[in-house]
């Protein structure tokens, strides 16, 4: 009959699935024929749908408001509503422009996370198959409730966690564990000791049945199934800034505080000197306008995306910008085994046969043709093998020991194949053989085929070599045969009777080796300061081995083997050891997510692989997610920060680099930016400290031509800049440290910025001199000094463009000579100095933009004396990192 009473449980508890089954029916209330009809429609009331829910969107126009007040966004509307004032309307839309691109490009970020649980929904079967009433019928897979008993068929979705009451399939749960090998689950006890998704009687929504057929009874639904927790999992763990994004709103507030401050300064030192209120007020938007970098959003946008563009043919395909820079920053490195280390192919690596004293040199041969026959592998008419990775490796090691096995000629030969049974831990064939004698052949685990093996076999020799061969990394397995007596026709039916009293032949290991270029890059990373960690959910020894393998552990490898029972205080106080490595063995989804937080409470910045459903969460926890783009699921894709086309851990290293240099570009835009601040600053300086004695050096339309038309396409060319020799040899830098220090502004404004106001005052001195001017004559228009005073002011402006180009060159390296990486490397570079210069002779010889910008043709000694300014600018800061790399050699 079946139950109706309504069950004692709430919606948020579930009764636990591995308990006898008798119990878990009555806690359920249900009975061997199912739910009723209406008690169905009850429990839906209560649980609700049988479907993945997202929580409340934030408003679009909200998340657009954020992005629009951005720090570095409200000094660019600052900078454009200052455009329009200086009646420069096509510069103040295109800065428009560039905030609301931004923004947008922000917004659909944040919408990454909704995308992956939407991903998550589409898992789940639009029907199912359920008893209902006594009856098989078809419902939606949202209206199942707990304590439903299901029906599921080969090819079926599972609609939900399910216990098997009845029958067995073979389970497709690599869209939870990534593991692409269907697993056996069958209808019994449950085991001891492992996890939900290892219990062979339990099957999990979104998972697909490939084989066989089962009933099933529901302990839960909706948003409490696996599928379900990782959705929710996966809506908490949102993603938090970049360190770059951080960085850039600090920027943002100095940049802001400096052009203020200076603005206001400079205007009531303009009043107090005798300058005309407007003539202050002007030069006061000029200042302002020239601090502040309209272009640094588009040259980090630039950088970036030629980050993207080279991962992207190197293998990694990154799916947020800032991710790029942030891979700079990483500092550890949190990587699965299978796939990522390792080939994810398994290989005969090693074989032991007993010893006998009648040897003959054929037992190795004998022994792994006989593993090879107990196996289930086909072939498919491309001529590959389908089937377990393991006993894929069986059947193609027959070749090294012995003839290829005929895959026909053994199923021909089959009599009866009692398939895996993880409880049992083996497999057993029965096979007819020469002159119609009939052989078991045994393969499993040793512990239990040893456990088989007749009175005199040399048990405790293979459980020792068994160890050996474990603990060098190999997946060990014993072959083991039973010849039945002469005459016998019939296989036996029953498998305890066929797997008894057996012969062993030996042991055989299976080795899935590394990638042949993951030592370099494991290398690689110690080099660069970086921390390898392996979380898996492989064996300590297996894992151990790959881990020595590749030089992960050097020179302190620690091995947690039951990584799931870790508790907080035992992990934090295992991630502070210097210089040691971790394997977390046996982890689960959870471990994934604690080590991720763990690393990130301990201020690290953490990149995490992960291809499994169950892996979201972690992906999203992690400062980068790296999804495998072979073997990963859709939603880990979704999930992730970037993913992997070729599933391979040098790549993740590659991109690292990538993000240094990135970082250095970054930086590089910073100091040629910050250096310009200096010569427009100062030429103010000396006519307020002169009393007006020193006419202006420079009018404000020259200082927005020099801010918004000549300075641009070299800076956004920094960002195209090739890595500095050494950028992997340096540790990586503090999450916290700022895109600006000290180094820097000594550099841009101390050194660089210095040596280009001496030169541009120098050379605006120089043509007030040839024409006999004194300090005081005057030089307004009419008086015999103005055309050598708009000469000089032309000279000013010209002298800091051509300062500029000295600049750009010198900043294209922070430690290296020039030399080092090439005059010639960066052909945008060269492009954009062009344009510069182009344009300055432009605003310099053209009538209509001599009116405009109130310059005048400059005679040939002049253009000679700015002409020299780059190399004095570049060929100094040369000499100043030529001093620095000395010192630090010598001490």
């Amino acid at each position: 009959m079946t139950e109706t009473a309504a069950p004692d449980l709430t919606p948020d508890t579930a009764p636990d699935p591995l308990e006898p089954l008798p119990l878990l029916r009555r806690e359920l209330h249900t009975g061997p024929w199912g739910l009723s009809s209406r008690e169905a429609a009850r429990r839906l009331a209560v649980y609700g749908p049988n479907e993945v829910r997202r929580t409340a969107r934030t408003s679009v126009l909200r998340e657009l408001l954020r992005q629009l007040v951005h720090p570095l966004a409200l000094l660019l509307w600052a900078a454009a509503a200052l455009a329009f004032t200086a009646a420069i309307a096509v510069l103040g839309w295109a800065i428009v422009a560039v905030i609301l691109v931004n923004a947008g490009f922000a917004l659909v970020q944040e919408r990454q996370a909704e995308k992956a649980v939407e991903t998550l929904a589409r898992y789940l079967p639009a029907h199912a198959q359920v008893i209902r009433d006594g009856q098989a019928q078809h419902v939606p897979a949202r209206d199942l409730v707990p304590g439903d008993l299901i029906v599921l068929d080969e090819g079926d979705r599972i609609p939900a966690d399910a216990r098997l009451t009845e029958g067995g399939i073979e389970a497709d749960l690599s869209m939870l564990t990534g593991e692409s090998t269907p697993v056996e689950r069958l209808a019994g006890p449950g085991l001891e000791g492992f996890s939900l998704l290892q219990e062979p009687n339990l099957v999990f929504s979104g998972t697909t049945a490939t084989e066989g057929q089962a009933q099933a009874i529901v302990f839960a639904t909706g948003d409490r199934t696996e599928l379900g927790r990782i959705a929710v999992l996966s809506q908490r763990t949102r993603r938090e800034p970049s360190p770059l994004e951080q960085q850039v709103k600090k920027v943002a507030w100095l940049i802001a505080a400096v052009a203020v401050g200076m603005g206001a300064l400079f205007l009531v030192t303009g009043v107090a000197v005798g300058l005309p209120l407007t003539d202050s007020l002007m030069f006061a938007i000029g200042l302002l306008v020239a601090n502040v970098p309209e272009g640094l959003l588009p040259t980090i946008t630039l950088a970036l995306a030629v980050g993207v563009r080279v991962l992207a043919r190197q293998g990694a395909v990154v799916k947020r910008l800032s991710a790029v820079e942030t891979l700079g920053s990483t500092n550890v490195i949190c990587t699965d085994k299978t796939g990522t280390l390792t080939r994810n192919r398994m290989r005969l690596h090693s074989t032991w046969t007993p010893p006998r004293e009648t040897a003959t040199g054929r037992e190795t041969a004998e022994l792994v043709r006989a593993a090879a026959q107990c196996t289930t592998v086909t072939r498919e008419s491309d001529g590959r093998l389908h089937g377990d990775p393991t006993e894929i490796a069986l059947v193609e090691g027959t070749s090294q020991h012995a003839a290829p096995l005929d895959l026909a000629g053994r199923d021909t030969h089959r009599l009866a194949c009692f398939r895996f049974d993880p409880r049992l831990r083996r497999m057993s064939v029965i096979h007819s053989g020469e002159h119609g004698t009939l052989r078991v052949i045994v393969k499993g685990a040793p512990e239990t085929v040893l456990a088989l093996l007749a009175e005199g076999e040399p048990t405790g020799e293979a459980q020792a070599a068994a160890d050996t061969l474990a603990a060098d990394g190999m997946r060990v397995l014993a072959v083991a045969v039973h010849e039945l007596p002469p005459g016998t026709r019939a296989a036996p039916s029953r498998r305890q009777d066929a797997e008894r009293d057996l012969h062993l032949l030996g042991l055989v290991g299976l080795y899935d080796p590394p990638r042949p270029e993951v030592a370099a890059a494991v290398r690689r990373c110690h080099e660069a300061g970086l921390t390898v960690h392996i979380v898996t959910g492989d064996n300590g020894a297996t894992a151990a081995a790959v881990a020595r393998a590749v030089g992960i552990g050097t020179p302190n490898l620690q091995v947690v083997a039951q990584s799931e029972a870790i508790d907080d205080r035992e992990l934090d106080r295992l991630l502070r050891q210097d210089g040691t490595e971790i394997v977390f063995a046996r982890s689960s989804p959870e471990t994934k997510l604690k080590v991720a937080d763990a690393l990130r409470a301990h201020g690290r910045i953490v990149a995490m692989t992960g291809d499994g459903v169950n892996d979201a969460p972690a992906l999203h926890r992690a400062h980068i997610g790296v999804a495998m783009g072979l073997s990963g699921t859709d939603v880990a894709r979704e999930a992730s920060t970037m993913v992997l086309t070729d599933d391979n851990f040098a790549t993740i290293v590659t991109a690292i680099e990538s993000g240094r240099r990135v970082y250095d570009n970054v930086r590089k835009f910073i100091v040629y930016i910050f250096a310009h601040l200096t010569p427009e600053v100062v030429p103010f300086l000396v006519f307020a400290l002169s009393a007006g004695a020193v006419p202006l050096p420079l009018t404000v339309l020259q200082i927005l031509a020099v801010d918004l038309g000549t300075e641009t396409l070299p800076a956004l060319a920094l960002g195209r800049e090739r890595a500095e020799p050494g950028i992997m040899s340096r540790p990586p830098r503090p999450g916290s440290q700022s895109v600006i220090n000290k180094d820097m502004l000594v550099r841009s404004w101390g050194w660089l910025g210095t040596v280009s106001a001496v030169l541009v005052m120098t050379g605006f001195f120089y043509v007030l001199w040839r024409a006999g001017w004194h300090p005081g004559d005057p030089t307004e228009p009419g008086s015999p000094l103005h055309h050598a005073y708009l000469t000089a002011t032309t000279a000013t402006f010209a002298g800091i463009v051509t300062c500029q180009v000295g600049t750009a060159i010198a900043a294209r390296t922070d430690h290296a000579a020039l030399r080092d990486i090439g005059f010639f490397t960066n052909p945008l570079l060269l492009a954009g100095i062009a344009f510069e210069l182009a344009f300055t002779a432009a605003l310099v010889y053209a009538p209509p933009l001599q009116n405009l910008f109130g310059t005048a043709a400059l005679p040939l000694d002049v253009v000679l004396l700015i002409s020299a300014f780059p190399p004095l600018v570049w060929g100094s800061d040369e000499i100043r990192r030529w001093a620095r790399r000395r010192h630090h050699r010598c001490s």
